[in-house]
C-alpha cells in the first residue's frame, strides 16, 4: 500500500470507493470473506475526511465509540476526546494492520454498466469490477447558499470544509453561518483567538454533553443497538418521516476541552452577536430570519422533544439504575438586537465562514440508481442495481450508520452479500 496499476484495463472482483472509515471497515470484512478487492482513495494519504477539518478540532464522540472491525480502543481515558491529528493516525496504523490493498491518489471519474460488470474510471487507469462498494462518504460537496454570491468581493468567503484556523482569516470580524457542530465549534475557536464573530442561527437542537450519567452519545449508541429488543425504533431508518430527514443535523455538541455543551444564549453572553437564519444579501447588508427568540427556543426545546424522550423510555425498559435527569434552568437571556439584518462594512465584517453543510456527490456514477436527493436506492445498503453498494452514509440503516462505532455493522452485511454472489 498504495498499490500500483498495472495495466490499462485492471481486473478486480470487487472495487471500494474510498477509503476512510467506511472503506477500510469493507475492506477488513471483504478480507475475512476472502473476497479479492481494491481500494481506490482519491486522497494522497490516508485519514479519510478527518484530514479536511481545521487544526484545532477534536472528535465528537468519546474515545470507547472508536470502535472499527477488529479495533477497540483500549486505552486509559475511554470518555476523552481525540484530536484531528490522533484520528488521522489510528486510521493510518488501522488501514496498515489490516493489509488494506489502498490506490492512493486514484479518483473514480466514472463509474458504469458494461455487459455483466461495471467500469471504472479512473486518471490512472481503467478497472472491471464484478462489484462496485461506494464508500467515500456524506461530506463530500460543501455547501453554499446562491445567495453568497451577492455579497460584495473585499468580504473573504470560505465554507468550514476550507477552514483551518483564525489566523488564516483577514483582520476584522467574522460572521458564521449555521450552528450545527461545525458552526458552532468553529466559532467558539474564533472566540478563543480574540475575534469579534457574528453568528447565524440554524435549526440544530442543542444538547447535554451528559445525560444522567452518561455522555449521551452513549445513549444514541445504546438506543441503535439495543433500542428495538425493548420496541424502541425511532433511530432506525424505517421510523424516519420522510427520506429529506436522513440529513438531519447533528446535536450541537464538542470535544473540546475534554467535551461539552454548546449553547447559543451563552455564545451571545460571551460577545456573540447572534442572527437569525441567513436568507439573502442585499447591498452589503445580510438579511435573516427575524425569529431569533423563537428561533433560540426551538434549538433548546429539540433534545427534549427525541433524543430525551428515548434515553429515557430505554434507560426504563432496560432496567438500568442511572441517576435521574438534571433539570434545566430556564434562561430567557436575548440579544438587544432583533438579529434580522447585519451591514458588513458597518460592523467590519471581513470574512463569512458558511457552516452550511454537505450534499452528496455521486456525479461519476453513470448509473441510474440515485434518489431525488441522490442518494443511492437501496436495502441495507444493496442497491437495486445487482453488485452496487453502499456504505458509510447517514441513516443508511439507523441514526449512526455513518459514525465509527457502528459503520463496521452495515460493512459487514454488505461484504457478506458480496461473498455470497
Amino acid at each position: 500500500m498504495p498499490a500500483a496499476l498495472e495495466g490499462p484495463d485492471n481486473m478486480v472482483d470487487t472495487l471500494v470507493i474510498g477509503a476512510g472509515q467506511a472503506g477500510l471497515a469493507t475492506s477488513y470484512w471483504l478480507t475475512q470473506f476472502g473476497v479479492e478487492h481494491q481500494v481506490l482513495e482519491r486522497r494522497d494519504a490516508l485519514g479519510g475526511a478527518w484530514q479536511d477539518w481545521w487544526d484545532s478540532f477534536y472528535l465528537n464522540t468519546p474515545n470507547f465509540s472508536f470502535v472499527l472491525p477488529g479495533l477497540t480502543y483500549d486505552g486509559p481515558d475511554p470518555d476523552a476526546f481525540l484530536a484531528r491529528d490522533a484520528v488521522i493516525d489510528l486510521f493510518r496504523d488501522y488501514a496498515q494492520r489490516i493489509a488494506a490493498p489502498v490506490l492512493l491518489g486514484t479518483e473514480a471519474t466514472r463509474i458504469a454498466r458494461a455487459g455483466g460488470h461495471f467500469s471504472v474510471e479512473t486518471a490512472s487507469g481503467r478497472f472491471t469490477a464484478q462489484n462496485v462498494v461506494l464508500a467515500n462518504g456524506a461530506f463530500q460537496h460543501p455547501r453554499i447558499p446562491a445567495a453568497s454570491a451577492g455579497i460584495p468581493g473585499h468580504v473573504h468567503q470560505l465554507h468550514s470544509h476550507d477552514y483551518r484556523n483564525p489566523q488564516q482569516l483577514p483582520d476584522g470580524a467574522v460572521l458564521v453561518v449555521g450552528t450545527g457542530q461545525s458552526g458552532g465549534q468553529i466559532t467558539e475557536d474564533l472566540l478563543a483567538a480574540g475575534r469579534e464573530v457574528h453568528l447565524s442561527v440554524s435549526s440544530c437542537p442543542e444538547a447535554p454533553r451528559r445525560y444522567r450519567g452518561q455522555d449521551t452519545f452513549y445513549w444514541i449508541l445504546q438506543i441503535n443497538l439495543h433500542g428495538p429488543t425493548y420496541g424502541i425504533n425511532g433511530l432506525q431508518v424505517e421510523q424516519l418521516p420522510s427520506p429529506a430527514a436522513r440529513f438531519m443535523c447533528n446535536p450541537l455538541i464538542s470535544g473540546n476541552d475534554g467535551g461539552h455543551s454548546i449553547h447559543l444564549r451563552e455564545l451571545g453572553r460571551r460577545g456573540v452577536r447572534l442572527q437569525g437564519r441567513f436568507e439573502t444579501a442585499d447591498d452589503g447588508v445580510l438579511v435573516f430570519s427575524d425569529d431569533l427568540p423563537g428561533r433560540l427556543a426551538m434549538v433548546e426545546a429539540g433534545f427534549g422533544q427525541r433524543l430525551k424522550l428515548m434515553a429515557d423510555a430505554y434507560i426504563e425498559a432496560a432496567g438500568i439504575d442511572a441517576p435521574a435527569a438534571e433539570v434545566p434552568q430556564d434562561d430567557l437571556w436575548l440579544p438587544a438586537e432583533s438579529g434580522a439584518r447585519l451591514d458588513l462594512d458597518a460592523e467590519n465584517v471581513m470574512s463569512i465562514i458558511w457552516a452550511t453543510g454537505y450534499g452528496l456527490d455521486f456525479s461519476f456514477l453513470d448509473i441510474p440508481v440515485l434518489d431525488q436527493w441522490n442518494y443511492p436506492r437501496h436495502s441495507r445498503g444493496v442497491t437495486e442495481v445487482a453488485g452496487l453498494y453502499a456504505v458509510g452514509l447517514p441513516w443508511l440503516t439507523r441514526h449512526a450508520s455513518a459514525t465509527l462505532a457502528l459503520v463496521g455493522d452495515d460493512a459487514r452485511y454488505v461484504a457478506e452479500h458480496i461473498a455470497a454472489r
